[in-house]
């Protein structure tokens, strides 16, 4: 009788198992369709989901040429080591990496090693010991913000945690410093100037180091060494990238962070040219970051190439004159606070700078050390006394003011002032007394009295005495200005337009009260005021050229990146621009020219004993300011600016010139401004007389062989 009850109940509990089973498998099912229907869509979007992402590659920047096509500035290819990172890729990944390449880069300690920060060593322990790391933090800190907490972490790595570090894994450190500088996608940099055994190591071995490659990356490299290279300016490594300072500026033109930048001169004023166009391609990822396809969608395009004004066989003869005469004059009579000297060579017609020299003696105690330095920018941003270069100004103001007359006499003799005019001085005179000239022969002989009589009228001091001593003279402030304005005319005390970056527009503030008339009469003849070279040059250019001050430039054209190693096809050509036509009558500046042109020719003329033999008929004017060296407002020394502007020739000038030798020792009789405006036009004819003799040799070579080929035919 049990037997058979136990019978019966067993298929009652086979029965209740099957229906359990078939409840859980109905849920599933069911929870299978749930999922199936409503999310479905958006786990299958999520497997096939890709992303675009764009990769920009920096191409090498443009060259630069000089005026006859010779190569200046170039771009020489070196070997490089490159890392292009996938997406989301992790510190772990890198580390890795970095590990598996130690073997293969050799990591020195004056290049990857010396970037190493203390920074990167504590990343480093953290990342190799996470656990014991954050161990260190308690609970409450361990609710705090990834960063902060992160934070915390390397504020506690000790001295004994890093002590135990090994060189090998600061190999590894320097390695994985440089990995972590790359951008998704982005070849990044990790090594350069590598040498051929290194590049063909790591090229067999690219498939055991992923993202890792090896390619070709460029040096700038200014082919004529310092001539001229501190005007073509500098760019920044990939290290230092872009410049804080002006981030904002190339973000928002698509720059890059470690994309290499101008930072002065040309590469700075062009850079925009000189750039280039980066290749651009666009990757399409998949949700775990894997690249899929990968498409190029810009061509890059070499920076445009420029053709700059200089001629640098021009260039390099005049630093050759400049830092021989500098040199020669500081040895003859040695003078501390002498150093410097400038030159400005351009054409008047256009503005275009021919040449432009700065050369810095360094006074060293070893006798072999190299003294001269190229330091051409000091033309451009460094300012002096002009002294009696800027009569040919002062002239024409007083024509225009019409306080003088052209053929106007007077008698060059002692002024006497009241006390405590024109800077403290009793008198003024010139450093001769003279005699009567007009104004002709007061720009010949360059007289200072002629010149101050005009700064007085200008002044409204019209009272034509030798003798104020007893006397008030005439204060005005208009006086003053007007000689201002007459003076900027010519680019003096005002911006000269050169392309680059930045000048110096000189000082013509150098009193915060109102000038006496005394003083009036010094800033006549070039006292106090300072001037650039540049901006002498481009004053001398106006009056050569019958009165258009025309912007100097560096840059004559630009040109596209060609297929060859010349010039591409032209993008665009820099016109001459003319700032302003000075307002004032053609017959007055003719005066003044004839006035430059006996200064340097006539016998009585103060450069006559330099340039009165000259057939390539020059003109120009001389001129000596006296200046003070103060140091902490103490007056240390009383020395003399040597200066000296001209053009030639005078009948059709072709080139102007202005040199600036400042602080020079008032004893000596080197006349150092001078001897370089002397050697520095004797080099502009001779090497237009040695390119032609070359040309004419060219076409006779050819006129010889066409006559062979026709006896043989």
């Amino acid at each position: 009788m049990k037997n058979k009850e136990s019978k019966s109940h067993l298929p009652l509990r086979l029965n209740l198992l099957f229906f359990l089973i078939f409840l859980l498998f109905s849920m599933l099912i069911l929870q299978l369709g749930v999922v199936q229907i409503l999310y479905g869509q958006d786990a299958q979007e999520e497997i096939d989901r890709t992303d675009q992402d764009t990769s920009e590659t920096p191409v090498p920047r443009g060259r630069m040429f000089d005026r006859t096509g010779e190569l200046i500035v170039d771009n020489e290819p070196i070997l490089a080591i490159t890392y292009t990172p996938p997406k989301n890729v992790q510190p772990d990944d890198n580390l890795e990496i970095a590990e598996q390449l130690v073997d293969y880069i050799e990591v020195t300690p004056d290049g990857l090693l010396s970037r190493v920060t203390e920074r990167d060593v504590e990343d480093y322990w953290i990342l190799k010991n996470f656990e014991e790391a954050y161990s260190r933090l308690d609970d409450e800190e361990l609710e705090l913000s990834d960063s902060e907490q992160y934070q915390l972490v390397l504020d506690r790595v000790t001295d004994e945690d890093l002590a135990d570090i090994s060189d090998e894994e600061m190999n590894v450190i320097a390695l994985f410093r440089e990995l972590n500088q790359a951008s998704a996608l982005t070849p990044h940099i990790i090594k350069r100037d590598i040498e051929n055994d290194e590049y063909a190591v790591i090229a067999e071995n690219l498939n055991r180091f992923p993202g890792i490659n090896v390619t070709t990356d460029w040096d700038r490299v200014h082919l004529f060494g310092g001539s001229f290279s501190n005007l073509i300016g500098g760019i920044t490594t990939t290290r230092q990238g872009i410049p804080d300072e002006n981030s904002d500026y190339f973000l928002s033109r698509n720059y890059s962070r470690n994309d290499r930048v101008g930072i002065s001169g040309l590469e700075d004023q062009y850079e925009q040219y000189l750039a280039g166009q980066k290749e651009v391609r666009e990757h399409i990822t998949d949700s775990n970051g894997n690249v899929i396809s990968s498409e190029l969608i810009r061509e890059g395009e070499r920076g445009k190439d420029l053709v700059l004004s200089v001629d640098m066989e021009l260039q390099q003869r005049l630093d050759d004159i400049v830092g021989e005469e500098l040199t020669e004059a500081i040895e003859e009579h040695p003078s501390e606070h002498l150093n410097h000297a400038m030159a400005v060579m351009m054409d008047p017609n256009t503005g275009e700078i021919l040449a432009m020299s700065g050369q810095t003696y360094e006074r060293g105690e070893e006798e072999e050390s190299e003294r001269l330095s190229d330091e051409a920018y000091r033309a451009v941003y460094d300012a002096y006394e002009p002294g009696s270069t800027i009569k040919g100004a002062t002239v024409l103001a007083g024509f225009e003011e019409g306080v003088i007359s052209p053929g106007e006499v007077m008698n060059d003799r002692t002024v006497r002032l009241p006390p405590g005019q024109g800077g403290g001085d009793l008198t003024f005179s010139s450093h001769n007394t003279l005699g009567s000239l007009d104004d002709i022969g007061a720009l010949r002989e360059s007289s200072n009295v002629y010149m101050g009589f005009i700064a007085l009228r200008i002044h409204g001091e019209m009272r034509h005495q030798y003798d104020f001593s007893n006397t008030n003279m005439t204060h005005s402030r208009e006086g003053f200005q007007t000689l201002i304005n007459y003076y900027s005319q010519f680019g003096l005390g005002v911006e000269t337009g050169i392309d680059l970056p930045y000048e110096t527009t000189g000082n013509t503030t150098p009193y915060g009260t109102l000038p006496d008339p005394g003083l009036q009469m010094q800033f006549s003849i070039g006292q106090y005021f300072e001037y650039s070279a540049l901006q002498l040059g481009q004053y001398v250019s106006t009056i050569a050229n019958d009165g258009y001050r025309i912007a100097p430039s560096l840059v004559r054209q630009m040109h596209s990146a060609g297929d060859t190693d010349g010039l591409g096809p032209l993008y665009k050509a820099n016109e001459p621009k003319i700032l302003n036509r000075l307002d004032m009558d053609d017959h007055y500046i003719e005066r003044v020219q004839e006035g430059f042109r006996q200064g340097f020719q006539e016998s009585s003329g103060t450069g006559s004993t330099y340039f009165g033999d000259k057939d390539y008929n020059p003109a120009g004017k001389t001129g000596t300011a006296e200046a003070e060296i103060y140091e902490r407002g103490e007056l240390i020394a009383e020395v003399n600016n040597l200066n000296l502007v001209g053009y030639a020739p005078f009948d059709d000038p072709e080139v102007a010139f202005a040199v600036v030798v400042p602080h020079t020792d008032p004893n000596s009789d080197h006349q150092t401004n001078l001897r370089i405006g002397e050697r520095a036009l004797d080099a502009y004819f001779e090497l237009q007389e040695e390119r032609q003799g070359t040309t004419e040799e060219e076409l006779e070579d050819e006129v010889e062989l066409e006559e062979d080929n026709s006896e043989e035919e």
